[in-house]
């Protein structure tokens, strides 16, 4: 018998705290049913004695009101008669602790008969593996129904990639905001892809405060860096540098799709210009079309003024020492720009990084891409697909950790989200995002993927990083001022 075995049940009860029900029926080494004798609700942790290994944390699952009443009986009853009733619920095994502190699962059953008791944050603590290092920890809230905070590992957040998935209006840009905050108080280097331009907000301090949760309104201004191609105070000009796009590269911001007739055109008037000149800008690329064709194409010369106009493409970008600092979070503010210039942008971030990464010239950091099935979609080919799907497998070796938003989960390549190591759930609803969910999310029991649909806004599925198996949160508050909030259509007096 091990240690565990020998140490009594009640170490891990409140005290006085009597059994909240007894098992019975057919008992499974993964879960078994309890008849229920006090209040319990489904997510509660509860621990049992088992007669081979001692106390083991479960939690509680679905939970059934048994009566006597039928339905002939309930057409017929006298309304003040008295329905027979009885609670029955089902338990999750979660496991416990070995001598070498490794969670284990018990190989034989419970005895029925066992009392089931609540278990108490000591041993909670203790079989999760909850960490609480605020010098390698992010804290992201309390675990639902304990006032204990649960913090996820800042090391295995970047090594390991992560996911936020919810449906529209669920949170998962409030909670992605959390985990932000965390990462530039621990001085974590950070991009953000914003299509929105919601992040700049997390300058100004927040207005919530909750005392259960210790945090304080502050902002960020200090740590944050932003580049768009919006005139907004604080945005600095984001430019690329034309020559480092070929002639592919070229049309694939093109809308025209007569690739035979333009791409000869473009290779050729490219190759002039580089024997001509180090750097040159759209416009140099037009004139070179028009001299090299004589004015006789003018689709592809139109398709280019267009691109000239965005304003993003000049002879001198930005340089990548400006875009990345130490310590520093970097928006690149997309607000206002066409899909197709979002998707080559964030393929060349992509790429730069990770090869800027594999030479060291840039720090370890997170890269955070917001709406992520606009960039790397399951069932669409784009231009940054590859890159970020390059990042997701590769680079943990490097250092260039993975943070995917998404409102969509389905719509995500399978292959980037099956790398995350670290997934945050938040509420969700539609079928085929709770079956992507599931068939990526390690450990998620039946009672789980219910609660998935029904959770409120602010509580969050939260496994990896140091979490071990799925447990819900309630998401802390923000310090900063959350950018993303929804805008109300009509006040209230």
């Amino acid at each position: 018998m091990t240690d565990a075995a020998e140490t009594s049940l009640d170490a891990f009860a409140e005290d006085g705290d009597a059994p909240v029900g007894m098992i019975y029926g057919e008992v499974g080494t993964n879960g078994f049913r309890f008849g229920v004798t006090r209040k319990v609700e489904r997510s509660d942790y509860v621990v049992v004695d088992h007669p081979d290994v001692g106390p083991v944390l479960c939690q509680v699952g679905s939970i059934v009101r048994k009566t006597n009443l039928t339905l002939d009986k309930s057409l017929e009853m006298d309304p003040d008669a008295r329905i027979e009733e009885k609670l029955s619920a089902q338990a999750d095994v979660i496991g416990y602790r070995d001598e070498k502190g490794l969670l284990q699962v018990p190989r034989t059953t419970f005895k029925a008969g066992s009392d089931v008791r609540l278990a108490d944050a000591k041993f909670i603590k203790k079989v999760l593996g909850l960490k609480d290092n605020p010098r390698t920890c992010a804290y992201v809230g309390l675990l639902r129904g304990y006032d204990m905070p649960l913090m996820l590992d800042i090391n295995e957040l970047v090594q390991r990639h992560v996911c936020i998935l919810a449906k529209t209006g669920g949170g998962k840009s409030y909670i992605s905001g959390d985990i932000i905050e965390e990462l530039m108080k621990h001085d974590v280097t950070c991009m953000i892809i914003d299509p929105h331009g919601e992040y700049g907000a997390m300058r100004d301090p927040g207005s919530t405060t909750d005392p259960r949760f210790g945090v304080k309104p502050r902002g960020f201004a200090d740590r944050i860096l932003e580049f768009g191609m919006i005139d907004a105070p604080n945005v600095r000009p984001l430019k690329f540098t034309f020559k480092t796009l070929d002639a592919r590269d070229i049309l694939d911001l093109l809308s025209s799709t007569d690739t035979k007739t333009h791409l000869p055109t473009l290779k050729k008037a490219i190759d002039a210009l580089r024997e001509k000149k180090g750097l040159y800008s759209v416009r140099d690329l037009i004139d070179e079309v028009n001299e090299e064709t004589n004015g006789r194409n003018p689709v592809l010369v139109s398709e280019l003024e267009y691109l000239d106009s965005i304003g993003l493409f000049a002879e001198r970008g930005n340089h990548i020492d400006e875009l990345v600092q130490k310590g520093k979070t970097t928006i690149i503010n997309l607000k206002g720009v066409s899909p197709d210039i979002q998707q080559m942008i964030v393929r060349r971030w992509c790429t730069v990084l990770f090869e800027m990464r594999k030479l060291n010239r840039v720090p370890p950091m997170m890269m955070v891409i917001e709406e992520a099935h606009n960039y790397c979609p399951q069932a669409e080919a784009t231009s940054c697909r590859k890159a970020l799907g390059t990042i997701a497998s590769e680079g943990r070796k490097f250092g260039l950790g993975l943070m995917v938003i998404s409102q969509r989960p389905a719509k995500i390549d399978k292959n980037v989200l099956s790398q995350c190591g670290t997934q945050i759930i938040l509420k969700v609803t539609n079928p085929n995002d709770l079956k992507a969910i599931a068939q990526s999310m390690e450990g998620l029991t039946d009672g789980m993927e219910q609660d998935i649909q029904g959770l409120p806004i602010g509580t969050a599925l939260i496994v990896g990083a140091g979490i071990q198996t799925p447990m819900l949160a309630e998401v802390r508050p923000r310090e900063s001022r959350h950018g993303g909030a929804s805008v109300s259509i009509l006040e209230e007096d």
